[in-house]
């Protein structure tokens, strides 16, 4: 695919839009509480689309059409588990989250709501749960590096070690300058540009007489959900996706953020609005994209969006299209380098190196922060085999399953201990690492399945055997009287 000036100058353009948000954010950033969760003044709106944006990913535009082009509508599970999971975060945590963090002492991060909640003292919740936010998120950002490399590759024809170090540069840049507020506010309008972009694709391609008259001849089994190919434990696994949203912290933190938990209802609908029609778009790009390059396969499936924007349009359109692949990969790669930058300044930093420090120099290790963890990301994504699907799997079963069960025992049940959150993690976090080394018959269902569960279980049976005090009782009973 040859550079075309027009699709150079629109995609140009767009990023220099992303630019000067962030500066504008910039602008408007005083505080930690600002550079971490926006001063919690976020819209409904702006809440929604960047909750959609940031947990989509490249994964919306390169992993799941890809996955469709090669296995057909089988693949259609993932979105269905998908829609349940954020449907059920939206109705059953956002709210009670929302209210939880603010009522204990304003905590802006996962980790600070955790230590707060259960009045831990000793600091080791905190740090267990901060460890394992960075380790998961480091591997999250690379596949959004891969993704953002495998773009400036394939449009520009770049080496991919150069197309990874431009596209990691400019998702920095703006995280660096502007925090939170920056990444809201270009996550609202990444996320109407992947729909926009989702929409029209798979309608231009359609549209085309010879496609039309290529639907006759298409693999039955390309538009069946139980393909010969399709095992329960297929199914299973990929419906299992949905309890992965119940501990994602970079999702989590924009409940965190809204200005009016009675607001949510409202961000429910715009977010889910938004969520069906995107996903339904790229289950239908996988198709195009199948029925278009039947006689000549792709080589990486991953790039079947990329190529039918560059034939289905003129390079002015097909640059703003491919913007929003990028658009999908940064949304998300900002809201976890800054979810990484929160945790290194609240949860390490400040926490047990300089608790008396001013918020000029906590929001300094805030941006040294994001430059270390995008480095190490970028080093990870290095290998250009790398599978944005792959990578993306493993780190949402790891957030899933460690912190999922936390979450939802800690907002419904008063008799959850410090003892059981810890150990709820740690034995969701092994449980993804080691269950990902085995396969084989029951080992081949997603690795988040038996990570929540038994997460779960060993968080209630200690907190059984170890309550936690009455204090910590009394106050989560005055936290229900709130809602």
């Amino acid at each position: 695919m040859s550079i075309e000036y027009p699709l150079l100058i629109s995609f140009i353009g767009y990023l220099a839009l992303m630019m000067v948000i962030g500066f504008r954010a910039y602008k408007a950033t005083d505080t930690v509480q600002d550079y971490i969760l926006g001063g919690r003044s976020m819209g409904p709106a702006v809440t929604a689309l960047s909750v959609g944006a940031s947990d989509m990913s490249g994964w919306l535009l390169l992993g799941l059409p890809g996955a469709v082009y090669i296995g057909g509508l089988g693949e259609a599970w993932i979105g269905i588990g998908l829609v349940l999971g954020a449907w059920l975060n939206w109705l059953c945590v956002a709210k009670r989250l929302r209210i939880y963090t603010e009522f204990t002492d304003n905590a802006l991060t996962l980790p600070d709501f955790f230590e707060k909640r259960f009045k831990d003292s000793t600091g080791l919740l905190k740090l267990v749960s901060a460890v394992t936010i960075l380790i998961f998120f480091t591997f999250y950002a690379s596949s959004g590096m891969v993704g953002g490399a495998i773009l400036f590759e394939k449009v520009f024809g770049l080496d991919y070690s150069l197309a990874l170090l431009i596209g990691s540069s400019i998702i920095v840049a703006y995280t660096f300058v502007g925090g939170f507020f920056a990444v809201s506010w270009t996550d609202f309008f990444q996320g109407c540009l992947m729909l926009v972009a989702l929409l029209i694709v798979p309608v231009a391609i359609f549209s085309q007489p010879e496609i039309q008259d290529s639907l006759d001849i298409i693999d039955p089994a390309m538009l069946s959900m139980f393909s010969e190919n399709t095992s329960m434990i297929a199914v299973i696994s990929l419906l299992a996706w949905g309890l992965g949203y119940f501990g994602q912290p970079h999702i989590l933190s924009r409940f965190m953020a809204i200005d009016n938990a009675e607001h949510l209802a409202v961000s429910r609908r715009i977010a889910m609005s938004w969520m069906l029609v995107s996903l339904i778009g790229a289950l239908a790009t996988g198709i195009a994209g199948s029925l278009y390059f039947a006689e000549q396969p792709l080589a990486n499936p991953e790039t079947v969006f990329i190529y039918l924007s560059h034939v289905a349009f003129n390079p002015w359109i097909a640059g703003l299209l491919i913007a929003a692949i990028l658009s999908a990969i940064m949304s998300t790669i900002d809201s976890q380098l800054l979810v990484c930058s929160s945790v290194i300044t609240e949860d390490f930093y400040k926490k047990w190196l300089r608790p008396e420090a001013s918020n000029k120099e906590l929001m300094l290790v805030g941006r040294i922060g994001v430059l270390v963890i995008a480095v190490i990301a970028g080093m990870i994504a290095l290998n250009p085999q790398s599978n944005v699907l792959k990578l993306v799997s493993y780190a949402w079963a790891g957030f899933g399953a460690a912190f999922g069960p936390v979450v939802l025992l800690s907002l419904f049940w008063s008799g959850y201990s410090r003892n059981g959150a810890i150990v709820s993690i740690v034995v969701g976090a092994l449980t993804v690492v080691i269950w990902k080394q085995v396969s084989g018959g029951v080992f081949d269902v997603y690795e988040i399945l038996p990570g929540f569960f038994f997460a779960a279980l060993s968080g209630v049976l200690v907190s059984k055997v170890s309550p936690p005090a009455e204090d910590i009782n009394e106050q989560f009973r005055e936290f229900t009287s709130k809602l």
